[in-house]
């Protein structure tokens, strides 16, 4: 432990230093950073982080349940209510799909197994951006995108399917058609749900500025090695060095099922103070990223 702690700790000597001695280009990384979460990163996630957390105050989670209890439990030893982390998860993307998973988890809709389970699979990029920014951005066309989302889609589907057998049996009954729906007032979840999500975006854009600024000097290096690396630090700072062949779109496939530290980073920050381990989702990310990338390399041939 003492040895981790002097590794760490002459590591962030080093990149003090650095900071130091390359002030102007930290600086300039910085404010495009800011510049990215002003225009891209609060705009897209801000309103689904309200709007997630407002579905499950008022009850989502318990409608839910019933419905989709035969399909979720069998398939990936769920209950019913985590499918609102699987949808809400793929709609909004990172890292609401956690942070749903986590308010269940609160809200005793799911317990410590099935919350972790869930943290494997449901925490998962957007359409938006699979489709948009990546498809048509860096491929120019929207069929590219939306089989970007299709295998982000299905490796995420397959990694819950891998996951299934994880954690101890839950042991929990059967959710019935007469769950009752908790009464909550609507101003007050409301209100809650802006004051939770105003606390999750200011830690969203926070990582994502640091891991913005790591990835500046990644992306100098030459070849292939620096998009690779930027990839597993940075999502958004990769999109400018994606190729439109086949390398781009494997990388950029397998890129989108890690998510990158910068997401990870995201995700402990929603699941602080609720008890729920990292572990699941860690590994999770690191096979749906290479599911990822073996579909992506079989779809190319059609494109």
């Amino acid at each position: 432990m003492k040895k981790g702690r002097l590794l760490a700790c002459f590591a962030l000597c080093l990149l003090l230093v650095w900071f130091l001695a390359d002030a102007a280009d930290v600086r300039q990384a910085t404010e495009e950073a800011l510049s990215l979460c002003a225009r891209s990163v609060v705009p897209a996630l801000f309103p689904f982080l309200v709007v997630s957390s407002l579905l499950l105050r008022l009850g989502f989670g318990e409608l839910a349940a019933p419905w989709l209890a035969g399909l979720m439990e069998p398939l990936f030893r769920v209950p019913g209510a985590g499918s609102a982390a699987l949808l809400l998860g793929l709609i909004g993307g990172y890292p609401i799909g956690a942070k749903t998973a986590a308010d269940l988890y609160r809200e005793g809709l799911a317990d410590q197994a099935e919350a972790e389970r869930l943290l494997a699979f449901t925490n998962n990029s957007n359409p938006v951006f699979l489709i948009s920014v990546l498809g048509v951005g860096v491929f120019g066309s929207v069929r590219t995108g939306v089989w970007l989302w299709l295998i982000h889609v299905l490796s995420a589907l397959l990694t819950g399917l891998l996951f299934r057998h994880s954690g101890k049996p839950a042991g929990r009954r059967p959710v019935s058609k007469s769950t009752p729906v908790r009464a909550v007032r609507l101003t007050g979840a409301f209100v809650e749900a802006v004051r939770t999500s105003l606390s999750g975006i200011l830690s969203v854009c926070a990582f994502v500025t640091f891991f913005y600024v790591l990835a500046r000097p990644l992306a100098t290096m030459g070849g292939r090695l620096g998009p690779v690396l930027v990839g597993t630090t940075e999502l958004f700072s990769l999109t400018p060095l994606l190729t439109a062949d086949r390398f781009g779109f494997v990388l950029a496939a397998a890129s989108a099922g890690w998510g990158g530290l910068s997401v990870l980073c995201q995700t402990a920050a929603v699941l602080d103070g609720s008890g729920l381990s990292l572990k699941n989702c860690l590994r999770g990310k690191a096979i749906q990223a290479l599911l990822s990338g073996l579909l992506a390399a079989l779809v190319w041939s059609w494109l």
